[in-house]
């Protein structure tokens, strides 16, 4: 409108390095990063802000320039929440590598990542030095001159005596934080708020890597909204149980720093672990896979602590998302004392994207149906929209609770793109909507997503559409289970049939429980066409770092077991089989 103006008065780039300015000056002697399990003391942040400006003056004067891309290969330790700041403070580019990666595909995403500057934790040490010698190895087989990052190795809250290591080109990140000379560098805050903060890997291949670009406007955005789902007040408690490398742990590395609180880091997670955490530092919020749930509802007796309640009154939090939890488990842990609000989202979508936000008329349902209904997907959160739509007409779905399509998204919060890699960011995008290829339903009435499967996931049996997710909320209802992953084997007759991978709890064991009791139990619950015809009883199930389930590996096994034969298929005994593999 005439008058109005847009400059350096009103109008700044918006970046998740102002949450710690902010934090900074107001809460400087509040605790910021503490190690659980360790004595060392917790740093202030007026201190962490000091070493994030150090270690950015420090990777200036290793040549940092703006947009470089610096790497992190580190499990959940302190060093890990200064670097999201220090490395973007420089203008570069934080790239979190899982990490239980291999040395071969680490050694592939730091090469495809151009990182300048790989930031070890000292744990994961011989896992760094074969990829960096990999890398050596293939840019000599090329004839190229090598292009080995830069490495600073971190030693802290190891659980072990750091590694020895006499290599002249491995910095020390104390040594160097306390080399630099902060007084003498300014922060390099982006000028466009569209330029990258972060590059995050998803999954993909060797061959083909697939790297989500992050921007500082969508990182600030996708940070204030995961706080406000979370109902992240001031001062929170946050403990990593959600891996920081994960979307940079789904933004709240960045989020806790906005509201001033405490990072309890945990550099393993067991149940044992939680517990101790909580009881310790008073945590009121955390987050993690359903495996997280499943390991808090699985813990013994001598793992418990009590759970006493926040000053709020409130337990503690837990945001769950990366699977859809199966109701029984959000059963158990409601009954533990936690709260848990279930969120869904991509790493292209920064993290969480929907949240099953609770209705307050649904607090008199009884506790099966509160559980079924928390786990839903939701709706969007305040940085995008979510539709579930058909995917080759882009039209949405009726909300009837049985139409199934593709859920996508679109909105501030979306990547910006794969990097180095236009095809396939041209494909996700096509129609102007991310398509996330997994299929869902909206249940009438609400609206709210519900997930069915990934596209790739679903068993077509007979020509009817089996949902893994359905099948696996079933045996997780069994007393006797703890875990379970199902997926389609090979069958003659029908084309594939479920075949159920579980895990049963301590103290049980197949000889008692039996894949015959288990196919019953879910005959019981299920159409008789949805019921496994196969059990396979592991003692433990083959997960991502990030806690998914591998069920390409499943397939891999399910398929290895043969078709089943016709005549079993078209037998009127429903019965399947069940063995107990060493997976």
């Amino acid at each position: 409108m005439e008058g109005t103006v847009l400059c350096a008065a009103n109008h700044a780039p918006l970046t998740p390095i102002s949450f710690l300015e902010r934090t900074a000056l107001v809460y400087p002697d509040r605790p910021a990063v503490v190690a659980a399990g360790h004595a060392a003391a917790p740093r202030t942040w007026r201190e962490t802000r000091d070493r994030c400006l150090r270690l950015a003056a420090a990777l200036a004067g290793l040549g940092i320039a703006r947009r470089d891309v610096v790497a992190v290969f580190a499990q959940n330790i302190p060093a890990f929440c200064e670097l999201h700041f220090g490395i973007p403070m420089a203008g570069a580019v934080i790239c979190a590598l899982n990490s239980r990666l291999d040395a071969a595909m680490a050694s592939v995403l730091l090469q495809h990542s151009e990182a300048k500057v790989v930031f070890v934790d000292a744990a994961l040490l011989g896992v760094a030095r074969e990829a960096l010698r990999l890398i050596s190895q293939q840019a000599a087989g090329a004839g190229a001159s090598s292009r080995v990052p830069t490495v600073v190795l971190i030693n802290e809250v190891l659980d072990e005596p750091p590694p020895s290591t006499t290599d002249r080109y491995y910095y020390e990140y104390e040594a160097l934080l306390g080399s630099s000379n902060p007084e003498e560098f300014l922060i390099r805050w982006p000028v466009d708020e569209n330029e990258p903060i972060a590059l995050n890997y998803t999954s993909g291949t060797t061959s083909r890597p697939k790297g989500v670009v992050y921007t500082h406007r969508g990182a600030y955005l996708n940070t204030l909204a995961s706080v406000l789902l979370n109902d992240m007040t001031a001062l929170p408690v946050y403990l990593w149980t959600v891996p920081m490398f994960h979307c940079n742990g789904w933004c709240l590395v960045w989020g806790v720093a906005e509201q001033g609180g405490t990072n309890v880091c945990l550099r393993k997670v067991t149940s044992a672990a939680i517990f101790a955490a909580v009881a310790a530092h008073g945590v009121t919020h955390m987050g993690g896979a359903p495996t997280v749930l499943s390991m808090v509802v699985n813990a013994t007796a001598e793992e418990r602590r009590p759970l006493s309640l926040k000053p709020s009154g409130r337990p503690v939090t837990v945001m769950t998302g990366g699977a859809p939890p199966p109701p029984q488990v959000l059963f158990r842990m409601e009954e533990l004392g936690f709260l848990v609000i279930h969120s869904y989202g991509l790493t292209e979508t920064y993290g969480p994207a929907t949240v099953c936000t609770w209705r307050p008329e649904w607090d008199g349902l009884p506790a099966a149906e509160r559980a079924a209904i928390k786990s839903r997907q939701g709706l969007h959160h305040l940085g995008l929209e979510v539709d579930v739509k058909d995917p080759a007409t882009m039209t949405s779905v009726p909300a009837d609770g049985r139409t199934m399509g593709e859920v996508m998204f679109r909105g501030n919060t979306v990547m910006s793109g794969y990097y180095k890699d236009a095809a396939a960011t041209a494909e996700a995008m096509s129609g102007g909507w991310l398509r996330s290829g997994d299929l869902a339903v909206r249940h009438a009435g609400d609206g709210y997503v519900k997930i069915l499967d990934r596209s790739k996931d679903i068993i077509i049996s007979g020509g009817e559409n089996i949902s893994t997710i359905e099948v696996e909320a079933a045996l997780f209802a069994h007393p006797a289970v703890a875990e379970a992953a199902v997926v389609g084997r090979p069958d003659e007759y029908w084309g594939e049939t479920p075949c159920a991978f579980v895990t049963l709890k301590e103290g049980k064991d197949a000889e008692g429980v039996g894949a015959e009791e288990l196919m019953a139990f879910c005959r019981a619950r299920l159409p008789r066409y949805m019921a496994p015809r196969t059990v396979v009883f592991v003692a433990e199930l083959p997960k991502t770092a990030t806690g998914k389930v591998q069920k390409f590996a499943l397939r891999e096994q399910a398929k290895a077991m043969g078709s089943i034969s016709s005549s079993s298929s078209r037998s009127k005994n429903p019965g399947g089989s069940g063995t107990r593999s060493k997976l």
